[in-house]
């Protein structure tokens, strides 16, 4: 009997066992029932709290509008060597007016040398005195050491060159104070245009002009060596002026060799 009935159960069930035909998946009815949609306003919500907190923790993001975003350090480092360079220019309209005097020690192929350009020591003194001639200066003095007097003029160019670098040295420091300075408000005038310090750069040029033509002493002393191969010219003057003259008279420092250069070979 239990024979039977467990076979009956079998045949049952194997009757009752169909084959699907197509695989399909439903999402029950109660778990979509139970999906909401966030308020947007909540997400809004959600997201700016979250745009804070980060804000907050990073301190590498790019600072905020006019906030600084700059090594305090180094701008106050390079301001200090500004404000230490600034007088320069002060220093160099003041010593336009003056010359810079140097004492140097020229040669030349003397009356025994081999070169075709030898010169005595008479032959040396007169182109010497040729040259101050022709520049405007006159002889003072003609003992051992001969002093040599001459007006050196004013140079338009000079002046201009003057009112130059007063121009950008104004701007720079125009824009300096401008950085520095950006909130400051003056009673009665407001915010001030630094870059109205550059109107002072034509006063450099005036104070030149105004110093007028100065008058230079160049000093010239004369010797020989013992086999008269080499003349030695000691000149005490300005620095331009000393540089015009050896280059002109073709002269050698003393203990300096000369190099051609490209244009002279």
């Amino acid at each position: 009997m239990m024979r039977s009935v467990c076979l009956l159960a079998l045949l049952v069930g194997a009757h009752g066992f169909v084959a699907p035909t197509k695989l399909a998946f439903t999402a029950p009815q109660k778990a979509t029932s139970s999906l909401h949609l966030m308020d947007p306003q909540a997400v809004g919500d959600l997201i700016s709290a979250a745009s804070s907190s980060l804000s907050i923790a990073d301190v590498d993001i790019p600072a905020a509008v006019g906030e600084v975003s700059y090594s305090r350090y180094s701008y106050y480092t390079v301001l200090g060597l500004y404000v230490m360079s600034f007088p320069g220019i002060w220093s160099q309209v003041k010593r336009s007016t003056s010359a810079k005097i140097k004492r140097k020690t020229y040669v030349s192929a003397g009356e025994a040398a081999t070169s075709d350009d030898k010169k005595d020591l008479r032959q040396q003194a007169g182109e010497i005195m040729a040259y101050m001639k022709a520049n405007n200066y006159e002889v003072v003095n003609a003992g051992e050491t001969i002093t040599f007097r001459g007006l050196v003029q004013r140079s338009t160019s000079q002046a201009f060159f003057l009112v130059f670098c007063t121009l950008l040295g104004m701007a720079s420091l125009a824009l300096v104070l401008q950085i520095q300075f950006q909130d400051l408000t003056l009673p009665g005038i407001g915010q001030p245009n630094w870059f109205y310090l550059c109107l002072l750069s034509p006063y450099a040029g005036v104070y030149y002009w105004k110093a007028g033509d100065r008058i230079d002493e160049c000093e010239v002393k004369l010797a020989t060596n013992d086999d008269d191969t080499l003349n030695e010219m000691t000149i005490q003057g300005s620095e331009e002026e000393l540089e015009r003259m050896w280059r002109t008279l073709g002269w050698q420092e003393k203990g300096m060799v000369k190099v051609e250069g490209v244009l002279d070979m």
